[in-house]
């Protein structure tokens, strides 16, 4: 299976890795830092992010951000934190279980989970010792991510990509076990080993016919997540609505809303959704994975304009409403930190 895997993974351009989508598009950001004579101008995007969300910056002070009506009920969880204050909090926030975890500082879904007792958290918490962001679950069956940017002098900003997620579910035939019915699906069996841990006390159990399971409920690709292109939906009244949650959110003008919501019809009229995440500069227009009807050069296409907003959004930040560009070293050394947490955070998430 494992030949499978890397031959699908191969030739698929959906799951090629990170740097397959940003090497080609070096030289035009050479060409952009000449033009504005700094190597990091645009960390002046989203001045009221660290450097503008590049990956450093605490998930739990970007959610702050949010509306309280919009966010999710989330506390932060330090690293060592007695469990004993950790239950007081989640009480006080009126969290219940089932709840989400996930590092304050995180990416590409590692380590987020859904818990759905005290002894799993407990447990999560003793086996991961970064600080960890914990949330209650929003039960909402729809999710996307909205990508929205506005350059500051204007009243009106402009929706770029709506991406909507799909969870990966099998339905059952009464005869094959969870384990068969995920290596027989088109897209679960690439995701297998992860699947396997997640319902390893189901994985031999026969899903009754017809019964459809939800294989993970964590909106993101690594996780398995069908990606698809929603710009079908951009309307004046949905860019009305996240133009008035942008106009609360003081610094904030570029990157995606991950949104979980009730029907796309209320989440146009602002009713019925919650926000999970703000992301900033390294969000990415995520409709672009979607393989249908689209290739690896559009993909590059895709994020080469959304830079270039990103490029005019900086800039305007910069000369116009006098954001300074951060310093390159002591940008640099969060960066050779960052490196280093990853690597943590990856080899964590592969001992869960």
């Amino acid at each position: 299976m494992r030949t499978k895997v890397f031959y699908t993974k191969l030739t698929q351009w959906e799951h090629w890795p990170t740097y397959m989508f940003y090497v080609p598009l070096i030289p035009y950001y050479i060409y952009k830092a000449i033009r504005a004579r700094n190597l990091v101008f645009y960390l002046a995007a989203n001045p009221a992010i660290k450097y503008s969300g590049n990956g450093t910056e605490s998930k739990y002070k970007t959610i702050q951000l949010i509306p309280e009506e919009f966010r999710p009920r989330t506390i932060l969880v330090p690293t060592s934190q007695a469990f004993e204050i950790t239950r007081e909090q989640i009480n006080s926030a009126n969290i219940n279980y089932p709840l989400i975890a996930k590092p304050d500082i995180g990416f590409r879904g590692y380590l987020v989970k859904k818990i759905d007792t005290e002894n799993q958290l407990k447990d999560y918490l003793q086996r991961n010792d970064v600080a960890i962001l914990i949330q209650e679950f929003i039960a909402y069956k729809n999710e996307c991510g909205i990508f929205y940017s506005r350059v500051p002098n204007k009243k009106k900003g402009e929706i770029s990509s709506i991406t909507l997620k799909k969870f990966l579910t099998i339905t059952g035939d009464g005869a094959s076990t969870l384990s068969e019915l995920i290596l027989n699906d088109k897209r679960a069996y690439l995701y297998y080993e992860l699947l396997k841990n997640i319902h390893k006390e189901a994985i031999n159990t026969i899903p009754k016919k017809g019964e459809e399971k939800v294989l993970t409920v964590i909106g993101n690709h690594s996780k398995g997540t069908q990606f698809l292109n929603g710009n079908h939906l951009i309307c004046k009244e949905l860019r009305k609505t996240v133009d008035k949650i942008n106009r609360q959110i003081d610094g904030w003008y570029y990157g995606r809303l991950d949104i979980k919501y009730d029907t796309f019809e209320k989440l146009k009229k602002g009713e019925d959704f919650k926000i999970l995440e703000i992301n900033g500069i390294i969000s990415e227009p995520t409709h672009i994975y979607d393989v249908q009807g689209a290739s690896y050069f559009t993909a590059l296409k895709s994020i080469k304009s959304h830079w270039k907003r990103m490029n005019k959004i900086a800039r305007t930040n910069h000369e116009q409403f006098d954001v300074s560009y951060p310093k390159v070293i002591p940008y640099l050394k969060d960066i050779f930190w960052l490196r280093k947490y990853s690597k943590k955070i990856i080899d964590l998430n592969k001992a869960n």
